[in-house]
């Protein structure tokens, strides 16, 4: 057990964020945390660290455990290049690569005994920390998160707040504490980046804690879920599907257990008003008995999901249109001399719904801000709702009632209002400010707007991105109602397989297309020999499969000589160990030519191994 939690709560004020969580952390689990925002998830990391303190419990760490957060990792004033930035997780392995250096040097001129004894055992400690391959991890980690080869040399300083975030990412996995708090680790990652992170995490020995909105990530790195809901901390085994599974179990009993509690509820309130009606001073005590007595059952009684407030959405798509609702012919985007997508072609068909997927700064945010703009022919009475995840449709100085107000002046108050709550958007809320919400709060303004506007062809940009595992729901549900059309451009691979009947995907700064969700993308990529499943395949044809298969061929020759190379590199170490061992020896170290012949024969066996290693760097990238 690495750490431990006990009847542990947070409060503010009268304001209780949870209560009574009791949970373990044990070696090289990989638990979820989920949520609604801001039901105190974060707030539990801090006292996981130190940087908060619970109201009553505690938490008890095992002896000497190592527990590592982003914010140790921070990065924002660094002016080092990303490469050398990550590095600095491994700053003792640089300090004794330095010393060994210097030992060597030192050797060359002055072959002492104790100093060749000091070399062998710095060089073995350095050897058994990873020190042969540090700066490949690090290269291939940074590269496997979203960094090209080109930017690992740009400066820290110049990177944007969504690159620094993945830098301060890199170095935590890097560290490899005894456990891992994670934060939204999938936000600014795109699908490639996530996938890496998944594989990452999962075999980590460490473990690992995250709070994640990504249900396909919590499906596939978590074999524990904590969750935090309506202030409370439970704890379920299993991933994110079987977290639903049991909770759904769990809800029907809290269900039944409470229709059966307010039946009897509801006979106590009409005892209450015959009493009340004969008021008498008996009457009027034995009213005041029976409410306590409601008082006190309500109190306990545990109230399922059901009954507590949630987002409301349901789109209508008003009209009639043609059955071909978009129809876009070999487009292309150029931002001065930069070609950003080209021979763009695809049709949209109605009813379709259709997600854009690729890495960041492909163009899919363009491409669908150009759709909404006018790129492609549409069809005859199709009408576009555009949902921006920034929030940019809305204007910053306006009160969330007067955005509606204005958008829909011939709505009247009592309308917008209702539209309003079933957003949650109630009383006095709907007159905050649009600068003053959080990115969810925004979010859920742009839906309240877009499902009012009715149109039959809907372009969401990241529709899922700061809303709850709830409120996610809910819109999926929405959207799969819709009947009209849907283009979507979403990293959310939980999104992606509940709605999408066709993907299209950047490649080679064109678009491609295949037919089906995301598991079904992301088995024929990963399956080479079976990469006709849909209607219509990947690539053209027979060509599509032959790339594949050269692919995987050419992955299994590299695998290949990976391992051969690090066959040979421990081969060498043990060659190197050996002659330093030779070289301490008292016949040796009194005979100078055998000395030179050894020294040779070693510095030889460095260089080589020197080569090697390099060669392994190259290997370990081009197979991540």
């Amino acid at each position: 057990m690495l750490l431990e939690a006990t009847n542990l709560s947070k409060s503010f004020g009268e304001r209780t964020l949870f209560s009574g969580g009791c949970f373990k952390i044990e070696p090289g689990e990989k638990i979820g945390v989920i949520g609604s925002n801001g039901c105190g998830k974060t707030t539990l990391f801090n006292i996981i660290t130190g940087q908060d303190t619970a109201s009553s419990g505690g938490i008890v760490r095992a002896k000497g455990i190592s527990v590592g957060f982003l914010s140790q990792f921070a990065c924002k004033d660094s002016t080092l290049s990303c490469f050398d930035e990550a590095l600095k997780v491994f700053s003792h392995l640089i300090a004794l690569e330095s010393e060994l250096e210097e030992l060597h040097t030192t050797l060359e001129t002055n072959p002492d005994p104790a100093l060749i004894e000091k070399e062998a055992q710095k060089r073995e400690m350095f050897q058994s920390l990873g020190g042969l391959t540090y700066k490949a991890r690090t290269r291939s980690a940074l590269l496997g998160i979203g960094f090209s080869e080109n930017e690992l040399d740009f400066s820290v300083s110049k990177l944007s707040g969504g690159q620094k975030s993945k830098i301060e990412l890199c170095k935590l996995l890097l560290s490899a504490p005894d456990v891992m708090l994670l934060d939204e680790p999938t936000n600014h990652l795109d699908i490639e980046a996530i996938e890496w992170l998944d594989t990452f995490i999962a075999n980590s020995k460490s473990a690992a804690v995250i709070i994640s909105h990504d249900r396909y990530f919590l499906d596939r790195v978590a074999n524990k879920i904590i969750a935090i809901e309506y202030g409370k901390i439970t704890t379920y085994n299993g991933n994110y599907s079987k977290y639903l599974l049991v909770k759904e179990q769990r809800e029907e009993a809290v269900r039944n257990e409470y229709k059966n509690t307010m039946r009897e509820v509801h006979r106590i309130e009409g005892i209450i008003k015959q009493q009340k009606q004969w008021n008498r001073e008996k009457n009027i005590k034995t009213a005041e008995s029976k409410q306590k007595q409601i008082d006190r059952i309500l109190s306990e009684l545990e109230i399922p999901e059901s009954e507590l407030p949630d987002i409301t959405v349901s789109f209508t798509a008003n009209g009639h249109c043609s059955n071909t609702v978009l129809s876009v012919i070999n487009a292309e985007k150029k931002f001065g001399s930069t070609e950003l997508y080209k021979n763009a072609s695809f049709e949209l068909t109605k009813g379709e719904c259709v997600v854009i997927i690729g890495p960041n700064g492909c163009g899919k945010t363009t491409l669908i801000k150009d759709i909404k703009e006018g790129l492609g022919k549409r069809g005859v009475g199709v009408t576009v709702g555009y949902f921006d995840q920034h929030g940019h449709t809305l204007t910053d100085n306006k009160t969330i009632f007067e955005q509606l107000r204005d958008t829909f002046p011939n709505k009247t108050n009592t309308e917008i209002r209702s539209a309003l709550a079933l957003f949650l958007f109630k009383g006095e809320d709907v007159f905050k400010e649009i600068s003053t919400l959080s990115g969810g709060e925004k979010a859920r303004v742009a839906l309240c707007e877009l499902m009012l506007k009715k149109d039959n062809f809907l372009l969401l940009d990241e529709p899922t991105n700061h809303l709850d595992l709830a409120s996610r729901e809910v819109l999926e549900n929405a959207l799969a109602d819709f009947t009209g059309t849907i283009l979507a451009v979403s990293h959310d691979r939980y999104f992606i397989n509940k709605l999408s009947d066709r993907i299209l995907y950047f490649k080679d700064k064109t678009l491609k297309e295949f037919g089906g969700n995301y598991d079904l993308y992301a088995e024929t990529l990963k399956q080479a020999t079976d990469t006709v499943k849909t209607e219509k395949t990947v690539g053209a044809g027979g060509a599509g499969y032959k790339q594949a298969k050269e692919a995987a061929a050419k992955m299994r020759k590299l695998k290949t000589q990976l391992t051969k190379t690090e066959a040979e590199i421990e081969e060498l170490e043990a060659a190197q160990m050996g002659l330093e061992e030779k070289i301490s020896l008292p016949e040796i170290l009194a005979d100078y030519q055998k000395l030179t012949e050894v020294t040779s024969e070693l510095d030889a066996v460095k260089e080589k191994l020197s080569a090697l290693v390099e060669i392994w760097e190259e290997l370990a990238t081009q197979i991540t």
